[in-house]
């Protein structure tokens, strides 16, 4: 039983829209953005669907939050991420001055720590790993459904 609340709980909620993303053929990344302890946005990829290059969860998800907060910050928020943010999204989520990023699976090709690991905001708290394997499988299984 995943505690209520717990970075595992709300990982499978970013997790859903990562099955979301992979249902409409979008590269299976799901977010959610949480402030105190309520979700206060969700997203997937969309980059097929809209045909832009930055409609990443993240990014899809920073909006949503922010338009829901009225304002640019998100420090006293909490994103959590299927896949490690890439240096764009990196860049985006340390401009809001996001308060915690959680992410599932390490990404070794793109992710922000590989080209860019300061380029989150100096204050922003960072965990990795958290249901690793299950998101780390469905981005397998997408590319293994492309080949």
């Amino acid at each position: 039983m995943i505690e209520p609340f717990s970075d595992e709980y709300f990982m499978k909620r970013a997790f859903a829209e990562a099955v979301q993303a992979f249902s409409e053929g979008e590269i299976p990344v799901g977010a959610v953005v949480v402030a105190n302890n309520k979700i206060i946005a969700r997203a997937h990829n969309l980059t097929e669907t809209l045909n832009d290059v930055t409609a990443h969860a993240e990014m899809q998800a920073i909006t949503a939050a922010t338009n829901l907060l009225g304002g640019k910050y998100l420090n006293d928020c909490t994103l959590y991420v299927t896949l490690e943010p890439c240096v764009m999204c990196a860049g985006a989520l340390g401009w809001a001055q996001t308060g915690r990023v959680v992410y599932g699976a390490s990404d070794s090709k793109r992710g922000f720590r590989k080209f860019a690991p300061d380029a989150l905001h100096p204050k922003t708290e960072i965990t990795g790993g958290v249901l690793e394997t299950e998101c780390a499988e469905l981005m397998q299984d997408f590319f293994k459904n492309k080949r």
